[in-house]
């Protein structure tokens, strides 16, 4: 992989579901959502994606009018098309289609190309307990850790 300049991340991606695969897509938009992207303003805590009549679109990605936008109105949480190779889509149209699977974006960045690229995960939701367990984990892991230190 070559130099990624990260825009933003879904922390909760991890939290709330099992990852198995991840993918990277890029994305249609528009020359001033590209710019409002540059200054960080989007949120893609409400954000998923579906396969819609054979091609892949981003649903609820919130991205915040430019602050120089001039007239041009755009609306915020518009559909935006994802672009996949047709082997990608394919594959992805059976794991989707399988039980409990979902496609959750996990972090927008740009590439060394200076593209928008969003990578996408193929997961599972957790349950509230998978939730506790992976909490209590990884307080174990802190106070081994702390342990060492001292």
């Amino acid at each position: 992989m070559g130099r990624r300049t990260l825009i933003a991340s879904n922390r909760r991606a991890r939290y709330d579901y099992f990852i198995e695969d991840t993918i990277e897509a890029g994305l249609v938009l528009a020359g001033v959502e590209v710019k409002a992207l540059r200054e960080h303003k989007l949120s893609l805590q409400e954000a998923f994606a579906v396969i819609d009549n054979g091609e892949l679109w981003i649903r609820d990605l919130y991205i915040a009018p430019y602050s120089s936008r001039g007239y041009t109105a755009m609306d915020s949480r518009r559909p935006r098309k994802l672009l996949v190779s047709r082997a990608e889509l394919r594959r992805l149209t059976h794991r989707v289609a399988e039980k409990g699977y979902t496609l959750v974006p996990i972090s927008l960045y740009f590439n060394e190309r200076n593209y928008a690229k969003i990578e996408l995960g193929l997961g599972r939701g957790k349950h509230n307990y998978d939730k506790r367990e992976a909490i209590a984990e990884r307080d174990y892991e802190r106070r081994l850790q702390r342990a060492g230190e001292e």
